[in-house]
């Protein structure tokens, strides 16, 4: 057929040629194609150990490449992923049911085969690889206690298929202090597949290092705390196959670790208290399913594909999405291990329903920037549509102005009805909710606005009038003012002294009377005490006493001049007891005993109630107003002034959403005092409370009380005289005050429900 082909012999040449070189071409790669899934799991076989352990054995029919594995707490699993491979072993799930492991499926995609081993309860565990062998140890119990470092990478981590080989050495430990003040730990590993951890033990950070050597140069501890960081010292030491390097802190600290090649970097940053508080509000609350990863050197891409399989979303990644990652994550949520990775790529994800998009940062914002451009061009392009909205609570004017975006200074938008105020800030240039090609205008009359805008823009503006445009809740405030008064008073007097005279001498009597001394009752025409027989001379039963009243009830004689020896009465008393004790030669001894109670007992109640909207400032206040008199002088006449003497309760309520209210009040309590004044205008008792409560609706409480109490008491007396017992008595008086007055205020929120406001 190649000669009656009518080709240039040329051509025929190169042809053969051709195909010559691709027959050799594909029986050279046929070797290794066929290697590249040449690793197959054949069959699976699990022994129980000592303690309570169990150790899963895969086989494969060559020897496999490194597996990477992580491990899920809820459920509890651990999922190997082993690379171009592929297994001979089905679907259906391999029962196993000895310790913790339940059961073992392989399931195979394109270039790799997972092997997921279904627990009861999350356990530590190691892979070890020999030859065409991979065993999978489960460690449910406690074990034999190693060394903190030997724990620290042994039982307690999640170990990678590698064989355990004694590493090399440890090139260096350095320390350095960064511009910012932080401190950075150094560590030279022998190679990037070095296993390292990190973990804290109190105030120190503990990094073990698996499988290397410690030169006897790095057997050292370096003294850094003039570094003025955080670290204050740095100890290496051997223990067993391992290294174990302790950094002890003197204060507050977070750490961050990470490795670049060789390096392996632990940076500490001092922990103030602003810090620590900026960093509880910017923590991101992760709350996924937790799962474990421990990878050296694995592609970004493979790590973002064992996430999604473990949450079962959708993953799309850019194919700007490239380079390792070397990662440790032991029982954390997989949203923060997605989190963790993507900061320290530099990546960004955005996720819309069970798809996440996984891109460089800014890629993600240049694909966002170019689609909202494109949305402009569309708006600048969309028909306008006119609409008549009709406002119901809120002044449209008002709905106006916050759909413009502009407002020059405070304002506030007044709902009518029972609603509340709109707060717009002062002195702001607010987005408008309007295009540039949209126009919003306002009908006093029907209280409606008329929008011309698109339709997408018409919605949006309708969903936020809605919003806006409510009725607002209202509060009833009532408030009681109660101003309680006790007093009590005491007086007690005595006047003494001798007085008259007397026309014969006799035996002395003595007479008790009632009524003041000298008061006109009693007494003749001529102010004779009818005293019967007084051992004298008498007429018609009178005993001839010339006495006189003087003024202010003093005893006079017969000359006119007071004859007391004692004058210290109760002042305004409502009793006295007379008593006329004989006669000492022609004059007459006479005694008067006066008291004085007065007890009073008064409360004072203004009860004053506002109802308002939410957060809407209202008083009430009555009383009347004093009129204050200002005397005239040279240039100027009279002139009379009002001041206000009122009860006024001034309150702002807001209702917070769990059904409170929070009242900002100020309580005024004014009033004449005209038991004192200047220039003939009286004084003015005023009583205020200004405050902010929290309350519950329809709870009482007292906002404040003032308290005043006054006691006096007051001694007048003889000298000397006055002191003596029993006797002194009646040469002193006393006077004894007691008076208190109480303020209480209480208020009681009452959130009146809409039907009820409505009726």
């Amino acid at each position: 057929m190649i000669r009656q082909c009518s080709w240039p012999a040329l051509s025929r040449s190169r042809l053969c040629s051709k195909l010559l070189r691709l027959l050799v071409l594909m029986s050279l790669t046929a070797p290794f194609a066929s290697a590249v899934f040449a690793a197959s799991l054949e069959d699976v076989d699990f022994v129980s150990l000592p303690g309570n352990q169990v150790e899963i054995k895969l086989g494969f029919s060559d020897a496999p490449a490194r597996p990477s594995d992580f491990a899920t707490e809820n459920p509890a699993r651990i999922a190997i992923d082993f690379p171009n491979a592929t297994s001979r072993l089905g679907r259906k799930p391999i029962p196993i049911g000895v310790g913790p492991a339940q059961s073992l499926v392989a399931i195979e995609a394109s270039d790799r085969t997972r092997v997921v081993i279904n627990l009861n309860q999350s356990v530590p565990y190691s892979l070890e690889t020999r030859g065409n062998q991979v065993s999978v140890a489960l460690n449910p119990g406690p074990r034999t206690a190693p060394s903190r470092s030997r724990a620290l990478l042994g039982s307690e981590r999640t170990a990678q298929a590698v064989t355990r080989v004694r590493g090399g050495a440890l090139k260096d430990i350095d320390f350095r202090r960064g511009s910012e003040g932080e401190g950075r730990v150094i560590i030279n590993l022998p190679s990037s597949d070095t296993r390292v951890n990190v973990a804290e033990e109190g105030r120190d950070v503990v990094v073990g290092i698996a499988d290397t050597r410690l030169p006897q140069r790095l057997l050292r501890r370096l003294d850094v705390v003039d570094f003025g960081t955080p670290v204050v010292a740095v100890e290496s030491r051997p223990e067993g196959d391992d290294v174990r390097v302790d950094i002890q802190t003197a204060a507050e600290f977070d750490y961050l670790a990470y490795q670049t090649g060789n390096l392996f970097t632990i940076e500490f940053r001092a922990l103030t208290p602003a810090k620590k508080e900026q960093l509880e509000r910017e923590k991101i609350v992760f709350s996924g399913d937790r799962l474990s990863l421990n990878f050296q050197d694995i592609e970004v891409r493979a790590v973002l594909q064992m996430i999604a399989d473990f949450t079962g979303l959708n993953l799309v990644a850019s194919d700007t999405v490239q380079g390792g990652i070397t990662l440790r994550l032991k029982n954390v949520p997989w949203d923060q291990a997605l989190d963790i990775i993507l900061k320290t790529k530099g990546l960004a994800m955005r996720r819309t329903g069970n798809v996440i998009m996984v891109a460089p940062a800014e890629e993600l914002a240049g694909r966002e920037r170019l689609q909202l451009e494109s949305r402009q061009k569309i708006q600048e392009l969309a028909p306008l549509r006119t609409e008549f909205i009709q406002i119901n609570y809120a002044k449209a004017e008002d709905i106006a102005e916050i759909l413009k975006g502009y407002r020059d200074e405070a304002s506030e938008i007044t709902q009518l009805g029972d609603g509340g105020p709109l707060q717009l800030l002062a002195g702001e240039r607010q987005a408008p909710m309007l295009s540039a090609r949209g126009s919003v205008a306002f009908d006093e009359r029907t209280n409606a606005i008329i929008v011309n805008e698109t339709v997408e823009r018409l919605m949006a503006i309708r969903e936020l009038i809605a919003k806006l445009d409510v009725p607002v809740r209202q509060v009833l405030i009532e408030s009681r003012v109660v101003i309680a008064n006790n007093n009590f008073a005491r007086d007690l007097g005595v006047r003494f002294g001798v007085s008259g005279s007397v026309g014969r001498s006799g035996d002395n009597e003595l007479l008790v009377g009632g009524g003041e001394i000298n008061d006109g009752v009693g007494l003749g025409p001529y102010g004779f005490f009818d005293i019967g027989e007084f051992g004298g001379d008498s007429q018609g039963g009178r005993f001839n006493v010339p006495l006189q009243r003087g003024a202010g009830n003093e005893i006079r004689n017969d000359a006119g001049a007071p004859n007391l020896w004692v004058n210290l009465p109760a002042p305004d008393p409502a009793g006295a007891v007379n008593f006329l004790l004989g006669k000492v030669g022609s004059h007459l001894i006479t005694l008067e005993l006066s008291a004085m109670q007065r007890e009073g007992r008064g409360e004072i109640i203004s009860s004053p109630r506002v109802v308002t909207a939410d957060q809407t400032p209202a008083v009430i206040e009555v009383g009347q107003d004093i009129p204050v008199v200002t005397p005239a002088t040279a240039e100027q006449p009279a002139s009379v002034r009002y001041e206000p003497a009122t009860l006024k309760l001034d309150v702002t309520p807001h209702i917070t959403p769990d059904g409170r209210v929070i009242m900002d009040l100020k309580v005024n309590k004014d009033e004449a005092d005209f038991t004192f004044t200047v220039d003939g205008n009286p004084l003015r008792n005023r009583r205020a409370v200004e405050t902010s409560v929290l309350v519950d609706n329809g709870e009482t409480i007292v906002l404040g009380g003032v308290f005043e109490g006054q006691k006096d008491f007051s001694v007048e007396k003889v000298p000397w005289l006055g002191d003596l017992p029993v006797v002194g008595r009646l040469f002193k008086s006393t006077s004894r005050l007691e008076s208190n007055q109480e303020l209480l205020i209480f208020v009681t929120p009452k959130i009146l429900k809409s039907d009820l406001a409505v009726r």
